[in-house]
């Protein structure tokens, strides 16, 4: 299939076909209010761009390369990043929707989530280091071998990390995220 190639342009609701999301690159634009649950972007490559109230919700994402771009109140279920190409991968979510998500063993690094809903969401595994996630609702969220050095979680909630099976060091928690990083040694927090 031949590439196609977009770049700097606004693409609103169904603008662009679905069928030409796969293996496309797209340079600088921003998408808005547009349904692709399901929808294949597997080898599309998406630079510099902004997805602003669109549904991604378990579009095959693989190989796909997110590099340098913004969710803005997204609904991202079931959305794969492990399967995402890992080359320049750089992501931020700003009011999204990204429950059951797969994050595992994926980078990271300084990733800023701010008002995101991560309902078992699955960071096992992944690079978390310097990342924040600021009011986010992590209710039941999976950390197993996780990165959190250096994360800012005060205003996260609804989080349980096991600070013996994670890396913590230099992790930033308010008083209130106690109950959440002490669950393993049953220490009631009151």
């Amino acid at each position: 299939m031949p590439t196609r190639y977009h770049q700097d342009r606004t693409f609103t609701g169904a603008e662009l076909p679905t069928d030409q999301l796969a293996n496309a690159e797209v340079e600088g634009c921003t998408f808005r209010q547009c349904a692709w649950s399901g929808v294949d972007l597997s080898n599309a490559r998406f630079t510099d761009c902004a997805f602003e109230q669109c549904d991604l919700s378990t579009a095959n994402t693989t190989n796909t390369a997110f590099r340098t771009v913004r969710f803005e109140g997204c609904k991202l279920l079931g959305l794969q990043f492990d399967r995402c190409s890992a080359f320049l991968f750089a992501v931020r979510f700003n009011h999204c929707r990204i429950d059951l998500a797969s994050f595992r063993s994926v980078v990271l690094k300084n990733t800023l989530f701010c008002g995101c809903r991560l309902h078992e969401a699955d960071f096992s595994g992944a690079d978390l280091s310097g990342a924040t996630l600021d009011d986010c609702d992590l209710s039941g969220a999976v950390f197993e071998g996780t990165n959190l050095e250096k994360a800012d979680l005060r205003t996260a909630h609804h989080y349980h990390i096991d600070p013996v099976e994670n890396r913590v060091k230099g992790a930033r928690f308010a008083v209130e995220g106690l109950p959440g990083l002490l669950g393993r040694f049953k220490v009631v927090v009151e």
